[in-house]
């Protein structure tokens, strides 16, 4: 250090010991814009202020299209806790939950498990005045109902359905419902992210929303900034911090199954009768596939309608009417918005080489009881109600038992077979398993895939249910299933 320096140094700690002025503080030299901000060219951001609009208009339109539903109803109770009443009937609780019309006839969508079991269901509207309503439809495995106004007024307002496909993550939505009972509640927030499985299912595809969801809002519209209702809210998740998560059913899954509903009262839904699983890459590279995605045939239920139509093992299903394929559940849930007996084409991967079949679909068994209410046009059954109150969902689908199973098994004229049950379901904990024949439930005997489901729909008022099983060889089992 020279001199020189150390002089300069010394001089001004002596300045500073004399109490001179203080050393002015930095000054940034980067030119201002005219809003206050800084000339991003000198690395600064330009933070300027956006006016947000208000939602007041919108929310005025669409609130009357909103409606607040009161159900009669026996509650719920734990398996063997009927025996408490001694026989007598359960006392009826009265539940709420939200709801929206759909045309000026009064037809309303709500949630199923909102109208489940319901003696009596009454509608208010937004602006007070109040109706009873009967049941037109209901659906267990996608959660949906239609409830429809007795004597509507000619003034009826009535939202109209979206295109949820359209939706992007990000994209705002509005959900209004009575939360709590506080009726026409509106939230604000953004679509998460679509297609969530909740395990609820094989039709699971709920869109996720951070929009303030409650009990009460269940059966309730979820509104785009254009006012149509993209979603029906159904569910909600709570995490440990109390903070909660909502899903809607999407609006293009209640269009493809509205007009099912209002005219049977039901669903009945298409299927392939072959079994799938994934294509995961290490499957695709062990077929030696290029592809990624969609679903591979592992084997076929007696009298499948994909096997006769040409539909091989190892095969891979990529698209059904030109819809890509993602996976086994995507394949289940786009063959269940086809009726039984449609034609429907499908994409496969046949052989290293690519393929197209035309397959007549068969009929899913109804386990879950909510089969049409009324018979289809034409004077054809379309299944049995479902008594009140009493849902289930094994998780498990039978079919008849055939010639060489006959054969394989030893059993003659008698049984359903089971022809596969789901992961994680009850039937699957209960000791459930493909191949299976039930030959006895609930100590009686099973003589057809019908007197089995009906013998399971009766069997589910005293749960569990008990099953008398034999398999190759005529060796027996016994599984118990709680639903």
């Amino acid at each position: 250090m020279t001199r020189r320096t150390l002089l300069l140094l010394c001089l001004a700690l002596a300045a500073c010991k004399r109490g001179g002025p203080p050393a002015h503080a930095p000054v940034a030299q980067l030119p201002l814009l005219a809003d206050g901000g800084v000339d991003l060219g000198q690395g600064a951001v330009d933070a300027r202020e956006v006016e947000l609009p208000s939602l007041a208009p919108l929310v005025e339109r669409i609130t009357p299209t909103v409606v607040s539903l009161s159900v009669m109803a026996a509650p719920k109770l734990p398996a063997g806790h009927e025996r408490f009443f001694g026989g007598r009937a359960i006392p009826q609780q009265e539940r709420a939950g939200s709801g929206f019309i759909v045309d000026r006839t009064g037809l309303v969508v709500t949630n199923n498990h909102v109208v489940e079991g319901a003696s009596a269901i009454s509608v208010r509207l937004s602006d007070g005045r109040r109706f009873d309503a009967q049941l037109v439809g209901r659906d267990a495995p996608t959660d949906l109902a239609l409830v429809r106004l007795r004597s509507p007024p000619q003034d009826l307002p009535f939202a109209a359905l979206g295109d949820s496909d359209r939706l992007k993550v990000g994209d705002w939505l509005l959900a209004i419902g009575n939360p709590f009972g506080l009726s026409t509640s509106v939230s604000l927030g953004i679509l998460s992210a679509t297609a969530r499985d909740l395990g609820a299912g094989p039709f699971d595809e709920f869109l996720q929303t951070d929009a303030a969801i409650n009990p009460g809002n269940s059966g309730g519209p979820l509104f785009d900034l254009h006012g149509a209702v993209v979603g029906v809210n159904a569910a909600i998740v709570n995490n440990n911090s109390g903070g909660r998560i909502g899903f809607a059913i999407p609006s293009s899954l209640v269009r493809a199954l509205l007009p099912q509903l209002e005219r049977t009262g039901g669903v009945e839904r298409g299927a392939l009768g072959v079994y799938l699983q994934d294509l995961t890459p290490e499957l695709a590279t062990a077929l030696g596939l290029d592809g990624r995605h969609g679903a591979v045939v592992n084997g076929f239920v007696p009298g499948s309608s994909a096997r006769s139509a040409g539909v091989g093992v190892d095969d891979v299903i990529v698209s059904l009417e030109g819809r890509p394929i993602e996976s086994a559940r995507a394949l289940t849930r786009l063959v269940g918005l086809h009726r039984p007996g449609e034609l429907v084409r499908l994409g496969l991967v046949h052989g290293h080489e690519p393929a197209s079949v035309n397959v007549r679909l068969g009929k899913r068994t109804d386990l879950e009881g909510t089969g049409p209410l009324r018979p289809q046009q034409g004077g054809e059954s379309a299944g049995q109600e479902a008594a009140p109150g009493t849902p289930m969902r094994l998780g498990v689908e039978i079919g008849e038992v055939t010639p060489d199973v006959e054969e394989a098994i030893g059993v003659r004229g008698q049984g359903a077979l089971v022809l596969s049950v789901e992961p994680g379901s009850p039937a699957e904990r209960g000791g459930l398993e493909p191949g299976l024949v039930i030959v006895e439930i609930a100590g009686q005997p099973v003589r057809s895939a019908r007197e089995a489901v009906d013998l399971i729909r009766a069997a589910r008022a005293k749960p569990p249910i008990v099953f008398r099983l034999v398999g190759p060889g005529r060796v027996s089992a016994v599984a118990t299933v709680q639903p």
